[in-house]
């Protein structure tokens, strides 16, 4: 997902993107929402949030690491 669209999602939640990163703005949108905080920590491409709108992009960005 673009960071612009991100930052859509943010705003429509009330949170101010600001000069935020991806991965900081992904996380606080999570947190403001009640769900764990846990973009890009998928071990070993693993991850049980099968509704998770971030999962395909946070899968490729967990690998990378």
């Amino acid at each position: 997902m673009k960071l612009q669209e991100i930052k859509k999602i943010a705003k429509t939640g009330g949170i101010k993107a600001g000069n935020m990163k991806k991965a900081e703005l992904i996380h606080t949108i999570q947190g403001a929402e009640g769900n764990f905080d846990c973009y890009g920590s998928a071990v070993s491409g693993f991850c049980d949030q099968l509704n998770c709108i971030w999962r395909d992009d946070c899968l490729v960005v967990s690998v990378k690491q």
